[in-house]
């Protein structure tokens, strides 16, 4: 399809995910031409660009391995070249696993803070150069238990935690025509090694005792991108679990 520049750029980051698609196509529904990220699930990327054009909005692609630093200087180049002004970054991506802090193994540990946050800071660096002249707004994917002392997931939740505190450094040190931001989404489906029961008990604990979704997530990303005041916040879309 035909493309105007004059559309405003959303660049999702990890937009292969549920989240991140989620959040994509919300993003197109709100005028925004669509830049989708993605690694290794390019038919995923594709997928969703279709989803996203049938929209009657640009979406583009870009691959690049985040563990890289030149793939990340790399992705940026790229969305330079594309020639629609950055006005949002969102970090959709993580990588989770198990481990106490007396059996992690160190290789784990470096993968997880270097997905979940080096590479969450480097994006931020590299993005904020298209965004100071008009301003942006920059949002992060968190977690419902980034603050909770999940001794089982011990690098996991301090990777998390970081993430939060580098949101509310970068919205000091980017303001005033950046605002940053994050979304901590709760129990959105059920880990791979879970049954259904003990899903169904922990939903059971939560407040509103019912679990999330993408789409109350993306609709989170959306209500920081568009109330201009709100710079340095950690919205948690999590059914209450931080009252517990």
């Amino acid at each position: 399809m035909g493309m105007s520049h004059s559309y405003p750029l959303a660049l999702v980051v990890g937009s292969s995910g549920n989240l991140g698609g989620a959040i994509a196509l919300a993003l197109a529904q709100r005028g925004y031409a669509v830049g989708l990220h993605y690694y290794h699930s390019r038919e995923k990327a594709l997928a969703l660009a279709t989803q996203i054009e049938h929209m009657g909005q640009p979406a583009l692609l870009a691959s690049a391995n985040l563990m890289e630093d030149d793939n990340i200087t790399g992705l940026f180049e790229q969305v330079a070249r594309w020639g629609y002004p950055l006005k949002v970054f969102v970090y959709a991506v993580g990588r989770f696993s198990g481990g106490t802090l007396l059996d992690t193994p160190r290789e784990i540990w470096d993968s997880l803070f270097a997905l979940n946050l080096r590479a969450a800071w480097l994006c931020a660096r590299a993005a904020a150069p298209l965004m100071q002249a008009a301003g942006g707004v920059i949002i992060y994917l968190t977690d419902c238990g980034a603050l909770r002392l999940w001794t089982s997931h011990a690098a996991y939740v301090l990777s998390k935690g970081a993430l939060e505190h580098l949101t509310r450094l970068l919205a000091k040190t980017l303001a005033p025509n950046i605002r940053v931001n994050a979304v901590a989404p709760g129990m959105i489906t059920p880990g791979v090694e879970m049954t259904s029961e003990a899903w169904a008990h922990l939903v059971e604990r939560l407040p509103l005792k019912r679990s999330g979704t993408p789409e109350a997530v993306a609709q989170a990303v959306l209500s920081l991108i568009e109330n201009d005041l709100v710079t340095g916040q950690i919205l948690r879309v999590d059914s209450g679990y931080h009252l517990l």
